[in-house]
C-alpha cells in the first residue's frame, strides 16, 4: 500500500492536483493569539480535521469559519489517515486542529503527518500557539537547551522514565494534569532532590494564569495548600 501510495503521489505532482495538509496551532486559551493566517487556512480549506467537533466548532464560530469538520483523534487516526492521505493525493487542502496549540505536540497530528510525507504530500506547519514555550521562557530556568516529556506515563514507566532523566542537565518540561500535580513534584524531588528548582505554569493566556517558582519542596508545599486547576506546564532544572 505505501508504494500505490507512492505511484498515486507521482501522478498528482505530474498533473498538478495534489493537495496540501496545513497543521494549524490554535490558541491555548486566549482567542487573540489565533494568527491571520491560521484564520485564512480554516476558511479555504476543504476539509478541517478536529480532536474534538464540539470544541473546535466553538472556535470556528467564534471566527466566523463555516467549514466541514471532521472528528481525527488518537482514537480513530489508525482508521481515517488512509482516507485523508487519498483525499490529499486527489487535491484536496485539509487543514488539521487539534483542541489547543499546536497537533502533534502531546496531541494527535503526528501519525498522520508521517504518512502525508510518506505519500509525497507537501505538509506545512503554521507557527503559532503552544503551551510549553511560554512556559519555559518565563520559568527563568535556562532556555538556550531543554528536553520536552510531554507527559509522564500514568503507571507503567513512570519510575523508569524519571530515572532515566536523573543526570539530564538540561531544562526537562513535562505537561501535568492538575489532579497528579502535587503527586507528581513529590515524585520528582525524590528522584531530583527537595532543593532543585521548578516552575509550574497553569492556565496560560486565560484570565487566572498564574507561574509559581521556588524550590520542589516550596512548589509542592504551594500547591498542597492551593487546589491545582487548568492545563499545566512543569519546567524543572537540569542538573548542574
Amino acid at each position: 500500500m505505501p508504494f500505490l501510495s507512492s505511484i498515486r503521489g507521482i501522478i498528482s505532482i505530474f498533473v498538478g492536483r495534489m493537495g496540501t495538509l496545513y497543521v494549524v496551532p490554535t490558541p491555548v486559551g486566549n482567542m487573540e493569539d489565533m494568527t491571520y493566517r491560521a484564520i485564512r487556512i480554516l476558511r479555504e480549506a476543504d476539509v478541517v480535521l478536529a480532536e474534538d467537533t464540539r470544541t473546535s466548532g466553538i472556535l470556528l464560530k467564534h471566527f466566523d469559519i463555516h467549514n466541514h469538520l471532521l472528528s481525527h483523534h488518537k482514537f480513530n487516526e489508525h482508521g481515517t489517515t488512509a482516507a485523508i492521505v487519498e483525499r490529499l493525493l486527489a487535491g484536496q487542502t485539509i487543514a488539521l486542529i487539534s483542541d489547543a496549540g499546536t497537533p502533534g505536540i502531546s496531541d494527535p497530528g503526528f501519525f498522520l503527518v508521517r504518512e502525508a510525507v510518506k505519500a509525497g504530500i507537501d505538509v506545512q506547519c503554521l507557527p503559532g500557539a503552544t503551551a510549553f514555550v511560554p512556559a519555559l521562557v518565563s520559568s527563568g530556568l535556562p532556555c538556550d537547551r531543554f528536553c520536552f516529556e510531554g507527559f509522564l506515563p500514568q503507571k507503567k514507566g513512570r519510575q523508569s522514565r524519571l530515572e532515566a532523566l536523573r543526570e539530564e542537565r538540561r531544562t526537562m518540561i513535562f505537561y501535568e494534569s492538575p489532579y497528579r500535580l502535587v503527586k507528581t513534584l513529590g515524585q520528582l524531588a525524590e528522584v531530583f532532590g527537595a532543593e532543585r528548582q521548578v516552575s509550574v505554569s497553569r492556565e496560560i493566556s486565560k484570565i487566572h494564569e498564574e507561574c509559581v517558582r521556588g524550590q520542589l519542596s516550596e512548589v509542592e508545599a504551594h500547591f498542597r495548600e492551593h487546589q491545582p486547576k487548568g492545563e499545566i506546564v512543569v519546567v524543572l532544572e537540569g542538573k548542574e
